[in-house]
């Protein structure tokens, strides 16, 4: 057929959201296009459509390309990829029906049709046989950073656009090998772009943009975003190296804001919450909150809780931290301990006064180690480092049931993620042997299980089965458990993360009170 006798496609870029950012040759064309066609999930809301409608006129058909799939899960025979292709296949025949009979098609784009758009999939099919044409859009990235209102590259500085669906790993590459970036497609990956920004030491100069030109665009730091409240249509991005300016933050709305309350944004005349001057020198804390309950945090640390500009942590233990107005807390996962020492002691190294936040004590199997090993390198050897004690998982155990650890004793990490486990094993072998009592420290976790029953086999060689032993769940917190039991009954399956576990020596001795178990261990030995 001859290109005369048939329609035009047109790919028409809406822009980021805000009607009055659609182009004008693009409001031109929907108006006189014959069929208006546009894609949405399942639910039936096509965003692109409504930012089209102002522009439409009556009597225009109108084409709905339903998804069938929006994530990886199907029974399609072929997969994802399978019934995806299925449906380009589908939905370009239903196109071309209107195009061989010489009708324009305006198929809708939100941002530019070729910047991770659904209209390149139908380009490929259609193009060879009909004249097809595209009108740019303004992409999220742009209207991201208008709502940042500051530079995003200058000069000669290097940009990367990467995808959220990326390997945690080889997005964190990416990140620290450029200069700035925008990260796309997040939603349900949120959690492993924060992880791939705090590994590359870029999650304190990264924001998060929701949204963007719309009525209901947010802006916030990314690491105070919520995980689980974050929608497709949202972008990361990481400024490249500026002077500073003020970036326009948005209020973080609690459960009961209301989406208005939600929308107030911070003028961009007053300082970002947090930042300080970089003339002044900062410094780390790493400090402990004790085991559990708010009593056993010491005033040194509150005081210093108070005094930060930034909290750095693992997300459970900020959490335990009240909010404070102008703080920026910075969550992470459990597993980023250097990354999150590295992200401290650069933020302190441009005068902030970081706080980097453990359980118990910071220097027993927390960020005490991290942080001060991480400092050694020459970058961060200016830096000044306080580490501030807290009160230790064993010794609040210990106190419940009376003095368990009253002589020597050791603490050991049952946790063989960053040791092997026959150097695990030779040390609870040598302890044992020793004849002291030892305090367990992470016995357990969802990914090791056997860990804790290997333990009291090798117990089992060098203590008698009525050893006394003492299990702590969630000490000084509202779910607290304890319970003595001996080596010989004791059950693995009880143990979890949240437990630490006392086994006593030999001059270990529990017995039973009207108050419940008491268990001490002798400073003496019967040496007759």
């Amino acid at each position: 057929m001859s290109a005369a006798s048939t329609g035009k496609l047109w790919g028409i870029g809406l822009g980021p959201g805000d009607p009055e950012l659609v182009t004008v040759k693009a409001a031109r064309l929907i108006g006189a296009a014959d069929v208006i066609a546009f894609h949405s999930a399942r639910h039936g809301r096509s965003i692109s459509r409504a930012i089209a409608a102002p522009y439409m006129r009556p009597g225009q058909l109108e084409e709905h390309l339903v998804y069938p799939v929006t994530t990886e899960t199907t029974d399609h025979a072929g997969g994802y990829q399978g019934a995806i292709d299925e449906f380009y296949e589908q939905a370009a025949a239903r196109l071309a029906v209107h195009l061989a009979a010489g009708r324009t098609v305006a198929l809708l784009a939100a941002g530019d049709p070729l910047f991770y758009s659904s209209y390149m999939h139908m380009h490929r099919r259609l193009a060879d046989r009909f004249e097809a044409e595209i009108v740019p859009g303004i992409t999220s990235v742009s209207a991201a950073s208008a709502a940042l209102g500051t530079p995003l590259v200058e000069g000669e500085q290097v940009l990367s656009v990467l995808p959220g669906t990326m390997d945690p790993a080889d997005l964190a590459e990416r990140l620290a090998g450029t200069d700035a970036a925008a990260i796309m497609k997040l939603g349900r990956t949120y959690p492993g772009v924060r992880q791939a920004l705090s590994k590359s030491g870029r999650l304190a100069d990264a924001y998060y943009v929701e949204r963007a030109s719309s009525g209901r665009q947010r802006v916030l730091r990314a690491a105070d975003v919520d995980d689980a409240d974050v929608p497709y249509f949202s972008i990361v991005l990481v400024p490249g190296p500026t002077p500073t300016t003020p970036i326009r933050l948005t209020t973080p709305a609690s459960a009961a804001d209301s989406a208005a309350d939600a929308t107030q944004i911070v003028p961009t005349t007053e300082p970002v919450p947090g930042e300080a001057d970089s003339a002044v020198p900062g410094e780390v804390a790493v400090v402990g909150l004790g085991p559990g309950s708010p009593e056993w945090t010491t005033p040194e640390v509150t005081r210093a809780l108070t005094e930060a500009t930034d909290l750095v942590g693992y997300t459970t233990y900020l959490n335990r931290v009240a909010v404070r107005p102008g703080q920026q807390r910075h969550a992470s996962d459990n597993r980023v301990e250097s990354e999150r020492a590295a992200m401290a002691l650069d933020l302190a190294s441009r005068g902030r006064r970081v706080v980097v936040v453990s359980s118990g004590d910071p220097g027993v199997f927390a960020m005490a180690a991290a942080v001060v090993e991480e400092s050694a390198d020459p970058r961060w050897r200016h830096v000044p480092v306080r580490v501030l004690p807290g009160m230790t998982a064993a010794g609040a155990v210990a106190s419940r049931v009376g003095a368990p650890l009253g002589h020597d004793f050791a603490m050991i990490s049952l946790s063989d993620r960053l040791k092997p486990w026959d150097v695990v094993a030779r040390r609870i072998t040598a302890v044992a042997a020793a004849d002291m009592a030892i305090a367990i420290y992470n016995p357990a976790s969802s990914q090791r299980t056997w860990q804790v029953g290997a333990l009291r086999e090798l117990l089992l060689e060098h203590r008698a089965a009525e050893t006394p032993v003492v299990l702590g769940r969630d000490v000084g917190g509202p779910a607290e458990s304890v319970r003595v039991t001996t080596l010989g009954e004791f059950d693995p399956a009880v143990v979890d993360m949240r437990t630490l576990i006392i086994v006593g020596a030999s001059t270990t001795t529990a017995f039973d009170t009207p108050h419940g178990t008491r268990v001490f261990t002798s400073r003496r030995y019967d040496t007759t």
